[in-house]
């Protein structure tokens, strides 16, 4: 399993309406950014009381990647919805 694939496994487990989950991949030099964008319903779900979900979430990614691959940075926002 790559990286990615950790991070949406993880991020489907507490998100309610995965269909409308979008991840955008940025890579850069040395890092990747993962944006990942959400209903406004499920934000609260995926981020958790006091940010723990999230930084959950970034700590078990810095430890399943191996040291000389890229970092990986991740940002949970809202999709704005039309």
């Amino acid at each position: 399993m790559d990286t990615l694939a950790l991070i949406k496994y993880i991020v489907e487990r507490f998100a309610d309406k995965t269909d409308e989950i979008e991840y955008n991949v940025e890579e850069k030099e040395t890092s990747v950014e993962v944006t990942v964008l959400l209903d406004p319903s499920d934000m609260g779900k995926v981020i958790g009381k006091q940010g723990k979900i999230a930084k959950a979430l970034r700590t078990i990614v810095n430890a399943y990647t191996p040291r000389e691959e890229k970092k990986y940075f991740i940002e949970i926002k809202e999709k704005e919805m039309a």
